[in-house]
């Protein structure tokens, strides 16, 4: 009750003039960072998103096998929220699916994509969402990229304004990835491009938008490297901030890692090319008997060496859910993401809020400071990587202090700071971007 009292004053007291937000998700993107940080300010509209599963109920317990992992679609400070899904859909969807002989991972994507948002724009209809008004006019339509062309037609339509949240660097990370695999072929043989027509409807969701966010300046340059209006950019981080209940603390580090105690690196995500994985590998062979543990936790997206898997300090772990990732994190010295090219990388964010130096590649989220709170790369090379590595071995007391100036610096991306640019970049001037 005093969340929603809270709530009532924000609209009583001078947002009145703000305009509400529908905010239409496929997935759990940023942990509903931007639904949870409209919901707090009494200006949520509605959520619509895929699938949403609360916790402790006859839903939870029949969530088996294959859809197991939707356990995590849920978020606590929207438990009130006006949230829409369409789980009991997804389910049918998904088992409709697998059920087809011979249908491609690309025409699965946009089957999924295409499928949401036929669902979404039949909500907004049936509940007259895009019709509601406050003193600021028709609500804003948020949407991330791939799977928001329909809705916005529907939404300018009805005179509402629209915000394309771009989850990647879009075809010049295609491009980058395509290059990868032509030099690694053994280990990622299935890799196939997107088709023309995934392309050509990003194109047009793009036309359609009023305002492009991205969450790096490496998206943007490449946006803009492929055509798209820089003026119609603007860059918004990601968000992260622990849970109240988790703790968060100051990394303590052995005066030297040895064999009894070696330093922990942690890799956490789609162990691809695209991420690095080929190169980490390579730097696990240079670093041989070196007193370093790599955890590599994620779905394998490549065809995995025999010498990687018999390599007596890599530890192979499957995908985790969203809620068994913290005892990782607490295990880990330092976390790695030697990423080719990413939107941002959330995990980034999450290592950085426990406490964890970070080795980063320069293609991504701008999170690391070098030498202050982890290193940046200066190319992802399985001998840079184990450059980054061998100095941590060798300074430990550095890391103590990298830790530290990790837990000071997650502040600055607690949503408070960073998604009220989120909530402005449609009244700045269209040729500015935020950093």
């Amino acid at each position: 009750m005093a969340k929603r009292h809270e709530r009532a004053e924000h609209r009583q007291g001078g947002t009145a003039l703000e305009p509400s937000w529908i905010c239409c998700q496929l997935g759990a993107r940023e942990h509903y960072a931007v639904p949870t940080y409209f919901h707090r300010r009494g200006r949520l509209a509605a959520l619509l998103t895929d699938a949403w599963i609360r916790p402790n109920t006859l839903a939870e317990k029949l969530t088996l096998g294959v859809f197991r992992p939707l356990r995590d679609r849920f978020e606590r400070h929207l438990a009130d929220a006006p949230v829409h899904h369409f789980t009991s859909s997804l389910t049918r969807f998904e088992a409709g699916v697998r059920l087809q002989c011979g249908i491609g991972c690309w025409d699965r994507i946009q089957s999924r994509n295409s499928w949401f948002q036929q669902r979404a724009i039949a909500q907004l209809n049936k509940l007259g969402l895009l019709e509601t008004r406050n003193d600021a006019g028709p609500p804003v339509v948020f949407a991330y990229s791939y799977a928001a062309r329909r809705i916005f037609e529907v939404a300018r339509g009805a005179g509402c304004r629209t915000v394309l949240g771009q989850i990647d660097p879009g075809p010049y990370e295609e491009d980058l990835v395509a290059c990868l695999y032509d030099s690694r072929r053994a280990l990622e043989p299935d890799w196939h491009p997107a088709p023309s027509s995934y392309w050509c409807e990003w194109r047009e969701e793009l036309a359609l938008a009023d305002r492009v966010v991205v969450n790096s300046r490496w998206s943007h340059d490449a946006l803009i490297g492929k055509g798209v209006c820089a003026d119609k950019i603007s860059i918004v981080p990601l968000a992260f901030e622990l849970p109240a209940q988790t703790q968060s603390a100051k990394k303590e580090y052995p005066a030297a890692f040895s064999e009894d105690r070696p330093l922990n690196v942690l890799f956490l995500g789609s162990l691809t090319l695209r991420k690095g994985i080929a190169e980490m590998l390579e730097a696990a062979e240079l670093l041989g008997r070196a007193p370093a543990v790599f955890w590599f936790v994620g779905t394998p997206g490549i065809r995995l060496p025999s010498q990687a898997t018999a390599n007596p300090r890599i530890r192979w772990l499957a995908s985790v859910p969203r809620t068994a990732v913290h005892s990782f994190y607490q295990v880990a010295d330092v976390f790695i993401l030697p990423s080719h090219s990413d939107g941002f990388g959330l995990t980034q964010l999450e290592a950085q809020a426990r406490g964890l130096p970070i080795i980063a590649s320069q293609y991504c989220g701008e999170v690391v400071e070098h030498g202050e709170n982890g290193l940046l790369l200066p190319e992802v090379s399985g001998l840079v990587i184990a450059d980054a590595i061998s100095w941590m071995l060798t300074n430990p007391s550095q890391l103590s202090k990298m830790s530290q100036n990790a837990l000071e610096r997650s502040i600055q991306f607690r949503s408070e700071m960073v998604l009220k640019k989120l909530e402005t970049c449609l009244n700045r001037p269209s040729h500015m971007a935020f950093t």
